[in-house]
């Protein structure tokens, strides 16, 4: 009878514990490992010190990354949009708190949620670990 609570228990966990984006049709963007390390009081970072600024990061993760100041700590989100196939328009530029792929059907997504706007889409933008350490920001993935 133990055994029987423990893997009933135990697979409550492992099923409550799924990604997200576990959705079949969210495979446009590869598991990229992510280790990047930002000084903010670098010039090109500066935007960093300020509540609802973004600042892009090219040549990590699949498109490059977001940084989102959103006022309670940082938000890192890959720069390629999930919901394509990659491209050069799938690469989403930064608009105020929304970021928004060239592709012509014109994605947008919310830098705070990481969620569509506008159209409800399949796929939410892929989220990396944001960790401030004194004046340095840590970009790691999952």
């Amino acid at each position: 009878m133990k055994h029987l609570l423990f893997f009933i228990i135990a697979g409550i966990i492992f099923t409550g514990c799924s990604d997200p984006n576990s959705d079949p049709r969210c495979n446009f963007l590869f598991d990229t490992k992510v280790a990047y390390e930002l000084n903010m009081n670098l010039p090109q970072y500066n935007d960093l010190n300020f509540i609802s600024n973004s600042v892009y990061i090219p040549n990590i993760g699949n498109g490059g990354v977001i940084v989102t100041n959103s006022g309670t700590g940082f938000l890192a989100w890959d720069a390629a949009d999930p919901n394509h196939n990659f491209s050069q328009c799938s690469i989403l530029s930064i608009e105020g708190l929304e970021a928004s792929c060239s592709c012509p059907d014109e994605n947008k997504y919310s830098l705070i949620t990481g969620q569509s706007l506008e159209t409800q889409l399949n796929c939410t933008l892929k989220t990396y670990r944001a960790d401030q350490i004194g004046s340095n920001l840590i970009i790691t993935s999952f």
